[in-house]
């Protein structure tokens, strides 16, 4: 059976992981291809509510094998932390499987993120602080440490100094901070390799095995299309490459191997960070979308910024992924509300732009031209098909499908796993 990737449409948090948690209860693998603790998802089952950074939200079915691939930089602190919440909550981890290949985030790509961020002063680009940037420039640089580097302390030793002499000459000469100790970094890795190894696996064989044997592989992307490092909003971006060709490299499966692109995309937008944003608000609804659809990160708690939905946006995204679904999330949160705006396309210097501008100028310089839709006072949480939505939402989502050049399957109506519509079956 080929390969499903989930993917966000915009700059992430659009609800990723409930719609891998909801395919979690019919797949056999959850592929975690790209990203670090940056990332986070928030999954509600059954009134509980859990929040994964590195695990992929497959880890809460039982009956999926989840795993983190060769794309992801893992931080082993973060990494086991997370596990022991879980367990601690009752959920089984030891079918966690860890690729060999995937790279670790150091201390030292912790300290360089949060100097250089207040080296960047005004053009800060807005990170985590987590690390994932240094650890994806050391891996692109060849300075990375691997999974695999923790069970031979010969070459973990050998690759630690390589990255230090580097880093310390950054560190001391420009940062005005204390040069890091090798044996420092070394000791700390291999406080943690007992544990991890019964864990790591080749996991591109392990996934490319299972597709032979007809099983279904969902790959869960973290972070969004907007954030992609070749096709978001550079430099606002982050570091890997969390579009649908990208699961494919951090997956190590071939891109012949999946059928369904499934984007994510929220009845209206978020973005956390710095950067360009046409959409956003910055008056009472603006905070009214913010506190009412729980709008603070996973990660850092940091409000994220809200505004109406794009679908400039939104076609872009289902263009770049080759998008055959989209899943609609927090539809519930305009409820009560008397008008939605939808962003159809961009005033830029005074010319009507219906598509992605092709410059960074020119989505800087771009106001939205919005059409505008009548709203829903009904509590549509309880609704689990089509016509059970009031009128005028059915109205809205028709029209979001329409102008995004994607096929809404999928409508959530609340944080739950049982709140979602489904009017496309995602695994057929």
């Amino acid at each position: 059976m080929p390969a499903l990737v989930v993917v966000g449409a915009q700059w992430g948090d659009e609800g990723k992981g409930k719609t891998t948690d909801i395919l979690g209860t019919r797949v056999d693998y959850v592929v975690k291809p790209n990203g670090g603790n940056n990332a986070g998802h928030t999954v509600v089952v059954g009134g509980e509510k859990y929040e994964l950074k590195l695990l992929p939200a497959g880890i809460l079915s039982p009956n999926v094998t989840p795993v983190i691939g060769n794309g992801v930089v893992v931080n082993l602190e973060a990494l086991f932390e997370e596990i022991d919440m879980l367990e601690s909550r009752g959920a089984d981890t030891s079918k966690l499987r860890v690729s060999a290949d995937a790279h670790l985030v150091a201390p030292y790509h912790q300290v360089l993120d949060k100097v250089t961020e207040r080296f960047l002063g005004k053009r800060a680009i807005g990170t985590t602080g987590r690390g994932i940037g240094p650890a994806y420039s050391d891996k692109a640089g060849r300075l990375g440490i691997r999974v695999q580097d923790l069970f031979d302390e010969s070459i973990l030793r050998q690759k630690v100094e390589g990255a230090l002499k580097q880093k310390n000459e950054l560190l001391v000469k420009v940062y005005n901070r204390r040069a890091i100790i090798t044996d420092e970094i070394v000791d700390y890795f291999l406080s943690f390799a007992e544990r991890l190894e019964p864990y790591v696996a080749d996991t591109s064989r392990l996934v490319n095995e299972a597709l032979d044997r007809g099983e279904l592989v969902v790959m869960e992307g973290g972070q969004a299309t907007m954030l992609d490092v070749d096709h978001g909003t550079y430099p606002f971006v982050t570091s890997s490459n969390p579009t649908a060709g990208g699961a494919c490299v951090g997956a190590g499966i071939g891109p012949t191997r999946i059928n369904r692109v499934v984007g994510i995309v929220k009845a209206y937008t978020t973005r956390v960070g710095a950067g360009p944003f046409p959409t956003e608000l910055f008056d009472e609804m603006g905070e009214h979308l913010q506190t009412k659809g729980g709008e603070f990160g996973v990660n850092t708690g940091r409000p994220r910024r809200c505004g109406w939905y794009d679908a400039v946006v939104a076609r872009y995204a289902a263009r770049v992924n080759g998008f055959t679904d989209y899943v609609l999330t927090k539809l519930d949160v305009l409820s009560e509300l008397e008008q939605i705006p939808v962003c159809v396309a961009y005033d830029i210097d005074g010319e009507r732009v219906d598509d992605m501008p092709m410059t960074q100028t020119g989505f800087h310089h771009a106001q939205p031209i919005f059409e505008y839709f009548d709203g829903w006072q009904e509590d549509i949480t309880g609704a689990r098909t089509f016509d059970d939505l009031p009128k005028n939402a059915q109205v809205y989502v028709e029209a979001l499908e329409a102008l995004s050049g994607c096929r809404i399957s999928v409508i959530g109506v609340g944080p739950d796993r049982e709140q979602s519509i489904v009017r496309h079956d995602l695994i057929d």
